[in-house]
């Protein structure tokens, strides 16, 4: 597995780190001013790099990199 700290845009790291600490699309979307399709963009994008198909390998690879939210 890569480190999301080199492959993960900003933004992909934010939403990881929320999402990874238990948020809603919908929570996610409203802290970061972004629209919930937005942040299901951003999941895949992720799951495309880092090859984790469900929301479970999600929040495993938030654990993993220490990604925590920003705001």
């Amino acid at each position: 597995m890569r480190s999301t700290k080199s492959c993960l845009s900003p933004r992909e790291r934010e939403v990881l780190a929320y999402i990874g600490a238990g948020l809603t699309y919908h929570q996610t979307a409203r802290k970061l001013g972004i629209s919930v399709h937005t942040v299901g963009t951003y999941l895949r994008r992720i799951r495309t790099k880092h090859f984790a198909p469900t929301l479970a390998d999600l929040v495993r690879l938030s654990i993993a990199e220490d990604v925590r939210p920003f705001r």
